[in-house]
């Protein structure tokens, strides 16, 4: 995959994180994602942080896999982060690390300020039809 091939692919997995439509979310995933990818969220919020401390074991990182798992964390994301009108994703770089390993930096925007309000990037592996294979998103 060439680099205008990368964002492509990012700016549609960015797509589904702001898309209204949860028929047409749904569909972007399955379109985007393998069947039996896998979504880590390597640092888990800071309330799990500090849980996971309280019994004296690292804090795990947060793993979905397959489609349902997948619309049932992007439709959350949505409604905690998009849905209001509050927020939007957008993206900020995209890299290609190795033939099927991209990193994609991105950020959370105030839409009535403009104002970065959180962000993060994503190493995602790519299989040979150029699906997602493995997402470790990292925010901060």
């Amino acid at each position: 995959m060439h680099s205008t091939d990368a964002t492509k692919l990012a700016d549609r997995y960015l797509a589904q994180w702001n898309e209204p439509d949860p028929a047409a979310r749904a569909a972007l995933i399955t379109e985007l994602w393998a069947p039996d990818a896998v979504h880590v969220l390597v640092h888990p919020p800071q309330q799990i942080r500090d849980a996971a401390a309280n019994l004296a074991i690292p804090a795990p990182p947060l793993v979905v896999r397959g489609h349902d798992a997948l619309r049932r964390r992007v439709d959350r994301a949505y409604q905690m982060f998009v849905e209001s009108g509050e927020h939007v994703f957008v993206l900020a770089e995209v890299s290609v690390l190795l033939p099927a390993v991209y990193t994609l930096r991105w950020s959370m925007r105030s839409t009535a300020r403009g104002t970065v309000d959180g962000g993060g990037a994503d190493v995602l592996a790519v299989d040979e039809a150029g699906r997602i294979r493995t997402d470790h998103q990292y925010i901060g």
